[in-house]
């Protein structure tokens, strides 16, 4: 399958949309939904959307490595064997952001989501798509403000599609681009710029529903928010559990990190070839959704696992404190398991 196409045709019918988050405040968590393409049955099958949104460099996620543990040895004898200390834990690795957000209005943020999307063509695998997207929320006495900032690799300045209203020509930074402003509006302010490596910069700056903010003031801040994105990214973001090692012929084409609850932040992440659909999905879960039969533990962990007519779910339970981890997809049980088996879990 195309995925370029695939993706092409998917942006065409809809505007991004719907990830789900946790706990954040009902308007907030709207806009986080606009963010996330769902993949029809048969491909979803039940375990949960297929993350079709921005999609960038395919970023790899390595493990730390963890010090090889060393036994002090003295010049006196010990009547016994030497100790050997256990092999110490991997560290979660930190993720990656392609480029960093230099500037952001005065206040509190709180993120709630940070991502990378599938990443390549068939023909090219490490030619991006999409790209990468920020999601926060900026509080500053009673005013709150949606940041959103996104990566449109596929779609140059000269599609811009605006939610509020037409765009005129601007400049900033540099950079050529088409802004829009209704501080009324959906869509608050808007602005598409030209990437460097192709493609666009999006940035959209609106008051949350329920509190104001000026059209200036939206205008102002957007366009030093696009004025101060920094290419590539040095900023990092910590996920609930990382990937590890994976077989053979498979690597990370997604992560998807938001905003969670007790459990730490909800990760997932796409695996397979980046060039070919349907990856495997491995994400953070609700307990409630776990079913199937017991299958082989799992570090420790005891396991359910369920196939529905080829799609296979292994859910690892209380991999993330009491949160279980989901490692889905259409290939064989042993590669699940095989994934499963490389995750590095919390400590």
């Amino acid at each position: 399958m195309d995925i370029e196409n695939l993706i092409k045709d998917t942006f065409t019918a809809h505007e991004p949309d719907a990830p789900d988050s946790d706990q954040v405040l009902a308007a907030t968590r709207q806009r986080l939904d606009r963010s996330r393409a769902v993949v029809s049955p048969p491909l979803a099958a039940g375990a949960g959307v297929v993350l079709l949104v921005l999609a960038a460099v395919a970023v790899v996620a390595l493990n730390r490595p963890a010090h090889d543990n060393q036994v002090a040895t003295g010049t006196s004898r010990t009547s016994g064997p030497a100790a050997v200390a256990a092999p110490a834990k991997a560290a979660i690795a930190e993720l990656t952001m392609p480029y960093s957000l230099g500037w952001l209005p005065p206040g509190k943020a709180d993120y709630l989501a940070r991502r990378i999307n599938i990443g390549g063509s068939a023909a090219n695998p490490d030619k991006p798509v999409y790209g990468g997207e920020y999601m926060l929320t900026v509080t500053s006495g009673g005013q709150v403000l949606l940041v959103d900032v996104q990566e449109m690799r596929m779609m140059p300045v000269e599609q811009a599609a605006f939610k509020s209203g037409p765009g005129r020509p601007v400049t900033l930074g540099g950079r050529a681009g088409v802004e829009s402003s209704h501080s009324g509006g959906p869509g608050g302010y808007e602005v598409y710029l030209t990437h460097p490596d192709g493609g666009s910069l999006y940035v959209n700056v609106a008051a949350e529903p329920g509190s104001t903010a000026s059209a200036q003031q939206l205008i102002d801040a957007g366009r030093r928010v696009a004025e101060n994105v920094a290419f590539p990214g040095k900023s990092t973001v910590t996920p609930a559990f990382g990937l590890g090692k994976l077989p053979d012929g498979l690597r990370m084409c997604t992560f998807d990190v938001e905003k969670g609850g007790p459990s730490g932040p909800r990760t997932s992440y796409s695996v397979g070839t980046c060039s070919t659909l349907p990856p495997v999905q491995v994400r953070s879960d609700e307990a409630g959704q776990v079913r199937g039969t017991a299958g082989q533990p799992v570090q420790g962990h005891a396991t359910r696992y369920v196939d529905e007519n080829g799609y296979r779910t292994l859910w690892i339970l209380k991999a993330v404190h009491d949160a279980p981890i989901a490692v889905a997809g259409p290939g064989a049980q042993a590669e699940l398991y095989a994934i499963a088996d490389h995750l590095v879990l919390p400590h």
